[in-house]
């Protein structure tokens, strides 16, 4: 018994600092970090009617789901692990109850029911609804174009806009799957939830993992069932019954009126120095922090001691920025008097969107929250230089070799040469080709649209735009793949379309919705080819399930969102009912207001001072080389953890998310990847996968109930009391200012 445990800490330890020699292949990385895939069975159905029917339905209704909560906050992700749940009843319902029958279809035909529902069907229904997740970003861009900016160009636009950006997303998977999907040591930590759930569905009644009788004895299934109901019972409380749980910021109730108190403590618009909360869907805000490793928890929670709850604190302070007169925290920016901008009084449909710089100036400037500032702004400089030589001194060997693979691989895709067995398994591999082919077709829609809908963005934008993911969407995988943490680059398309475009806001949007959100797509893509490879599904047949998930995920979602800005209230403004204020939109307007409408030079030039947040391009430079040399010089110490890009850009989400997200965020992942791993190995080595399961999936579904059954209903309108209202009457839910606004009404440059 011990020999098994000793033996099963030292694979999972290989797993977690990518040691090649521990492993012998992608399997054995998956039971080694406790999850026990089934060797492959070539003779399984995999794109089976089942399959079909299970996994479009699962899109549509998952994609809805999330373009809809994308408007709400806290926002609610259906994850595609609820699919994998509910999925797994249905198909074994179809196995049970469907006939065997055989339907001719021309010189093919299909069974009604090929036989038992099997993982690979499985999988493929969880990639097809996983798309619900990408399809939300796009749905952010949508929202601010015709609710911030008051510009619909209808369901045309966004029908093909949407799709374009799919299709963007997922050749930068294909085009790069050689470097970021291909390469065993790359565990991809996201995958693990899946393989974790779906092997505990399929495996029910076969017994658990070898050697783990030392622990509770009650099965994974059972784990993941007692988990599940005991979380979406509570749900209730912290999102309905008694929010205050939610925002258990219990000093600032007892001095509701104190700022310094409620900046410190407060989540809101405070720095959370307390990050307490017992509500999930708060903690697992950035993401379930069960499923990352616990080096790059460290780096994160780093960055945010440093930079939030120090540096921003001491500027915010000193009032650097004039950001005294602001709160310390916000997704929104102010003018002089310390009121929300308003973009009407510079920028309107009349104007053709363009910044009228005459009212302009005698408006006022775009002041900005001190973290919005620093962490919107300055550590998004430096991430972006940083990320690049990072990349260079780590990985440069691995990007010179798939770099020069490249050829090959073209080669082979319009030639009959054969590929290499062990590169790609049983399987054949998706020829190159088809996303060239894939490529042009979303270049044609994207350019068609943009050109078409006169959005400002001509095809020469959609073109750099293309060239700027491409750039950055290897080192934006390899940090991905290994720490399940995606970083920003938006500020870089901003600037780029700040200057290339200036003044022109729609341009920005689209620019950074192409550089950007397809990267990010196409991050979801490659992990999900990542799945497929590790569960034996063939990558062609993942290629077509990934396409038809794409046509059915944007139908959906641009439904949805034209149903939800025209029938929720008071949607996307600050009173919108149960939190649909649009957080992410408000923040992507905020920015394309600065970048698209006032442009680069008017901001960098207002006398404010954020031109020195350009320094951080230099710092961002500078600090990979001697972490770089530190860990080659001492590869046994504490600097061998140390990861630049995650110290400065692991923030991502702040704002909306705040210190209380990303502390309590910190505190539950540690916990269980230090403490419990450490002291109770084998029920982590059993069990926390699944519960990550379990809690994404429970908060998920409670979450669509609560808000149609209680909400939507009206059935809530007359439900108040103390744990409904505490929260809300604070200076840290008001956002109030550490410094009054000065006797004249104003403050800052010229007042």
């Amino acid at each position: 018994m011990a020999t098994d445990t000793k033996g099963m800490e030292k694979e999972v330890y290989a797993v977690e600092n990518d040691d090649k020699a521990e492993v012998e292949s992608q399997t054995e990385v998956l039971r080694a970090a406790g999850i026990g895939i089934s060797e492959d069975d070539p003779t399984e159905p995999v794109l089976t009617l089942r399959m079909w029917v299970l996994g479009v339905g699962f899109c549509i209704v998952a994609s809805g789901l999330n373009t809809l909560y994308t408007l709400r906050n806290p926002s609610i992700t259906i994850s595609a692990t609820v699919v994998l749940l509910l999925a797994y009843p249905l198909g074994k319902l179809w196995e049970k109850v469907i006939p065997a029958w055989n339907v001719p279809l021309g010189a093919w035909s299909f069974n009604l029911n090929p036989g038992p529902f099997n993982q690979k069907e499985h999988v493929l229904i969880y990639m097809m609804s996983n798309l619900s997740i990408y399809v939300r970003l796009g749905a952010d861009v949508l929202t601010e174009q015709q609710k911030f900016y008051g510009y619909s160009a209808g369901w045309g636009f966004q029908m093909l806009i949407t799709f374009g950006t799919f299709l963007i997303g997922f050749c930068l998977a294909g085009f790069f799957r050689a470097l970021v999907v291909e390469p065993r040591e790359l565990v991809w930590p996201g995958v693990l939830s899946c393989t974790a759930l779906t092997t505990t569905l399929h495996q029910v009644g076969q017994g658990d993992v070898r050697g783990l009788n030392a622990t509770w004895k009650i099965s994974r299934y059972g784990f993941f069932s007692l988990a599940f109901c005991i979380s979406f019972c509570w749900y209730w409380f912290p999102d309905f019954i008694f929010p205050a749980l939610s925002y258990f910021t219990f000093p600032c109730w007892i001095n509701p009126k104190s700022t310094v108190v409620n900046q410190l403590f407060g989540m809101t618009s405070g720095m959370g120095l307390l990050p307490i909360t017992f509500d999930w869907s708060q903690i697992s805000y950035v993401g379930s922090p069960l499923l990352i490793p616990s080096w790059a928890i460290i780096n994160v929670f780093a960055g945010l001691v440093f930079w939030i709850w120090i540096v921003a604190v001491a500027c915010y302070y000193s009032n650097v920025w004039y950001t005294g007169h602001l709160p310390f925290q916000s997704s929104s920016v102010y003018d002089n008097t310390g009121a929300v901008y308003k973009a009407s009084k510079v920028v309107s449909a009349a104007s053709g969107y363009k910044l009228d710089l005459a009212k302009y100036k005698a408006y006022s400037p775009v002041y900005t929250p001190v973290t919005y500032a620093l962490n919107m702004f300055g550590l998004s400089f430096a991430t972006l230089s940083s990320l690049l030589v990072w990349t260079f001194l780590e990985k440069r060997d691995v990007m010179t070799a798939a770099a020069r693979r490249i050829p090959k691989l073209v080669r082979q895709s319009f030639s009959s040469e054969q590929e290499e067995p062990e590169k790609i398994g049983a399987h054949a591999r998706v020829p190159t080709w088809w996303y060239l082919s894939t490529a042009i077709v979303a270049l044609f829609v994207t350019i068609f649209a943009v050109e078409y809908w006169r959005v400002e963005l001509h095809w020469y934008g959609v073109l750099l735009a293309c060239a700027v993911a491409m750039v950055f969407y290897g080192p934006l995988a390899l940090v991905y793949a290994t720490s399940n943490l995606k970083i920003n680059i938006d500020i870089l398309c901003r600037i780029i379309a700040g200057f290339v475009f200036e003044n022109r806001i729609l341009a920005n949007i689209w620019f950074f919705d192409i550089g950007y959100i397809t990267t990010i797509k196409g991050l979801y893509f490659a992990q999900d080819m990542k799945l497929g490879d590790y569960c034996h599904v063939p990558p062609r047949k993942v290629f077509f399930v990934q396409v038809v998930g794409m046509i059915a995920g944007t139908l959906s979602s641009v439904c949805v969102l034209n149903w939800g800005l025209g029938h929720i209230e008071g949607v996307c403004t600050t009173t919108g009912v149960n939190g649909f204020t649009c957080p992410y939109s408000r923040t992507h307007f905020n920015t394309s207001l600065i970048w698209g409408a006032i442009g680069p030079r008017n901001f960098f030039n207002n006398g404010i001072g954020y031109n020195r947040l350009l320094y951080f391009f230099i710092i961002g430079a500078i600090l990979p080389i001697p972490v770089y040399y530190l860990q080659r010089r001492y590869p046994n110490s504490l600097w061998r953890r140390v990861h630049v890009p995650l110290f400065l850009g692991g923030l991502n989400y702040l704002p909306p998310a705040t210190g209380t997200n990303y502390g309590s965020w910190a505190v539950v992942g540690l916990t269980f990847g230090v403490l419990i791993r450490k002291r109770l190995y084998q029920w982590w080595y059993k069990y926390n996968f699944v519960l990550s399961s379990a809690l994404d999936s429970s908060v998920s579904i409670a979450g669509v109930v609560i808000f149609f059954a209680i909400f939507y209903s009206g059935a809530s309108a007359h439900f108040s009391w103390w744990g409904t209202e505490v929260y809300k009457d604070t200076c840290d839910y008001k956002g109030c200012a550490y410094l009054p606004i000065p006797e004249g009404g104003k403050f800052g440059v010229g007042v």
